[in-house]
């Protein structure tokens, strides 16, 4: 047996380490699906249609996840 986690298990412990930073400003987000590499997550609170939330997807998000989970590919917003 082994302690190595999935990919899936992995995503979802980076998306909770993240949230509370979203919260402090009002906002969250959610994990919605995995498609291959690519995560897709949804905005929610003062995040959703925030001009400033794709910035924060991208450079905040998606660079963290990476950092995380090196075959990481991409992070996108569901609508």
């Amino acid at each position: 047996m082994t302690d190595e986690k999935t990919f899936t298990e992995k995503v979802k412990d980076c998306i909770d380490e993240i949230r509370p930073q979203l919260q402090q400003d009002g906002g969250d987000c959610e994990f919605v699906s995995i498609e291959g590499k690519t995560v897709k997550i949804r905005f929610q609170g003062a995040c959703k249609g925030c001009p400033g939330a794709a910035m924060t997807l991208k450079m905040g998000i998606e660079r963290y996840m990476k950092e995380h989970i090196p075959e990481l590919e991409a992070v996108v917003a569901d609508i």
